[in-house]
């Protein structure tokens, strides 16, 4: 049985490695999504993660997002601002997150609801970046909210 790193989460004798984020600039937006995602982005994740957020935070009432993608292969969007929004999961959790995790947190519950989809391709990439995405919150500074949140 793995046993737990120094912050408690059991990755075996592995030691976190460091996961890079890196903003998508706006000219390269649309051919990265549709290399990560094909299609279904536009038609189908990005409208459900601002649907989801919009869900989560009553406080959160649009505007742009960044995109980001990660070292380890996952890509990520947040709302490109500096406020904090009150956030009730329905799980029961209750919180202020930053932009940057109610974006994560959109995006998480995005991915997990598609991949248990019918469309196997879809729903493999969103299991993917499921995955992808939470190991690098789980190294957030908002890590504990964020996990409270989505689990």
């Amino acid at each position: 049985m793995p046993r737990p790193n120094s912050r408690g989460f059991p990755f075996g004798d592995k030691e976190l490695t460091t996961i890079i984020r890196t903003i998508v600039p706006m000219l390269n937006r649309a051919e990265f999504v549709e290399n990560a995602f094909g299609v279904d982005f536009p038609m189908t994740l990005e409208p459900t993660i601002y649907t989801i957020a919009s869900s989560l935070s009553n406080e959160y009432k649009g505007g742009y997002w960044n995109f980001y993608q990660l070292s380890n292969g996952g890509f990520y969007m947040a709302p490109d601002d500096d406020s904090h929004y009150q956030v009730t999961s329905p799980n029961g959790y209750e919180g202020q997150l930053s932009g940057d995790a109610l974006g994560m947190v959109a995006c998480l519950f995005t991915y997990s609801y598609i991949s248990f989809s019918q469309e196997a391709f879809l729903a493999d990439i969103c299991a993917k970046h499921f995955h992808w995405l939470r190991d690098y919150a789980i190294r957030h500074k908002e890590s504990k909210a964020i996990l409270r949140a989505i689990d």
